[in-house]
């Protein structure tokens, strides 16, 4: 049974999900342009934090930063590989959206990567609303990012 719950991410079960996750970012990303926040910054009070779970194992996670009162952002959303195909990606982004609009937030914007390897996360965010944007709150262009953004009604 798949969940998604609010948590932190410091808990140690969380571990192979963080190291996957700083994995994948270093994998076709030059470190001047990975952006990913580690379980410290992601513990943050303007982060609120989700992990989701296959019958209580950690598979997927995902985090909404508060920019501000109005403004959020997806942050460190991760599926394992090895659960991939089963549309969890989705499940996630849609609980995301869910708690932004239960926020109260009214722009949901991300930062992804531009490299080849990241297809299908623009394949997924373009397909659920996004839409490319110019960079945002503290992000400068980047030629190894894509940024976009969506409102939410």
């Amino acid at each position: 049974m798949i969940t998604i719950t609010r948590d932190t991410p410091l808990l140690p079960e969380l571990s192979l999900l963080m190291e996957r996750h700083a994995e994948a970012m270093h994998a076709d990303t030059p470190p001047e342009s990975i952006h990913m926040m580690d379980a410290g910054a992601l513990a943050g009070p303007e982060i609120a934090f989700f992990v989701m779970r296959d019958d209580g194992q950690p598979i997927g996670m995902g985090a909404l930063k508060r920019i501000d009162a109005a403004h959020a952002e997806i942050k460190s959303m991760h599926i394992l590989a090895e659960m991939r195909g089963r549309g969890l990606a989705r499940t996630m982004l849609e609980h995301l959206i869910a708690e932004a609009k239960a926020e109260g937030y009214v722009r949901l914007s991300l930062e992804t990567g531009a490299q080849p390897a990241f297809a299908a996360a623009h394949g997924l965010y373009a397909g659920s609303g996004f839409k490319e944007c110019p960079a945002f709150a503290a992000y400068g262009p980047d030629p190894n990012s894509i940024f976009m953004t969506m409102v939410l009604e």
